[in-house]
């Protein structure tokens, strides 16, 4: 992971109402919500909800399918990881260095 797409990432959970609707996907596990569901958890108007979850796909931090007429979001685990991964990867690398 690069630093520009780490950057996407992390912006997209830049909102409060974003990261509530990632963190509802995070506890829902692989199984994932349908929309309405994630409305219901989270009390985000549907159209508010709509431009959220486009924000956080584009991002890649949720994915979204189709099963037959219902729309399913997952948050994508690997990403995430992939992101916690990136902000962690130098932890206490210059823990001890004298300026």
């Amino acid at each position: 992971m690069d630093a520009i797409e780490a950057a996407q990432g992390f912006s997209a959970m830049g909102s409060e109402s974003r990261l509530e609707v990632l963190q509802t996907l995070v506890r829902a596990g692989e199984a994932g919500l349908r929309v309405g569901d994630i409305q219901e958890r989270t009390g985000i108007t549907a159209s508010t909800l709509a431009h959220h979850l486009k924000f956080l796909s584009a991002a890649n931090l949720i994915v979204q399918r189709k099963q037959g007429r219902v729309i399913m979001s997952t948050a994508n685990f690997a990403h995430l990881n992939l992101l916690a991964s990136f902000i962690l990867e130098n932890c206490c690398s210059e823990q001890g260095v004298q300026p």
